[in-house]
């Protein structure tokens, strides 16, 4: 921001402490540059005022996104950058609407189930990753890990003072249900979660089986309570095809070549 290698003097300390009491952090990092670039440019006052106040909300929105996505605990990164829309057996208006996020506005839910390797989670994390990107918290669980969240709360009778706190979330996304059998600790998070979140925040879950099968994995009347809130307000994608991972794997794409 210093075109004119003016020298950039520290503020005076009076001002750098009115900053720091006002939580001006990145402001304050600026100032000392861009008032020595307005002095030598002859800007008007109010373009130093504006310039400060832009780069405080610059930072402290990348700030916020930073804190929303270390929150979500996302387990890769993937974001829609990386995302093939053709190569989705998911229909192509389907993502374009998943995508506006509306639903997770209206406090709808989100089914994907198929096949393995078919791009499920993939796709649950893109549209995580655009959710905390437009300023909604999400949260990421395996269904393991709400069996431990039931566990480790369930000795002094937290669990619901648990469940209340995932559900600060505007997304909870549960991921890979299906792989691995179901213990009764994780059911019955699974259950909880999905009951406290019904009609007031979204929930989307990947899984091998469609939702109607859960009562191969789970008590059948803990997964009839379960699916029947799941579905009622609920969008259900059915992924096919053969598994991405292994066609890569099978070309040679799933490693870099040995020199």
């Amino acid at each position: 921001m210093n075109p004119l290698n003016t020298t950039a003097a520290a503020l005076p300390a009076d001002l750098e402490a009115m900053m720091r009491s006002l939580k001006m952090p990145h402001a304050r990092a600026l100032a000392p540059e861009l008032v020595a670039t307005a002095r030598a440019q002859r800007w008007e006052p109010v373009e130093v005022i504006k310039a400060l106040c832009a780069e405080e909300i610059r930072g402290r929105a990348a700030s916020m996104l930073a804190t929303r996505r270390k929150a979500a605990g996302f387990p890769t990164g993937k974001t829609f950058d990386a995302w093939d829309p053709d190569a989705s057996s998911i229909p192509a208006p389907t993502q374009q609407a998943l995508r506006t996020l509306e639903w997770i506005r209206r406090g709808e839910n989100l089914v994907v189930c198929g096949p393995s390797g078919t791009g499920k989670t993939f796709f649950l994390e893109a549209l995580g990753q655009q959710a905390v990107e437009e300023g909604l918290r999400v949260a990421w669980f395996r269904l393991e890990d709400l069996g431990q969240l039931i566990r480790a709360h369930r000795t002094d009778d937290s669990v619901p003072r648990a469940v209340t706190r995932v559900l600060r979330a505007d997304l909870v996304v549960v991921d890979d249900i299906g792989l691995l059998p179901v213990g009764t600790d994780a059911a019955e998070g699974l259950y909880r979660v999905v009951d406290a979140a019904y009609e007031k925040r979204s929930i989307a879950i990947s899984s091998n089986l469609h939702p109607a099968g859960f009562d191969e994995l789970m008590p059948k009347t803990l997964a009839t309570a379960t699916v029947d809130r799941l579905l009622h307000h609920a969008h259900v994608c059915q992924t096919s095809g053969d598994s991405v991972r292994l066609t890569q794997a099978l070309a040679g794409k799933g490693v870099t070549q040995l020199s």
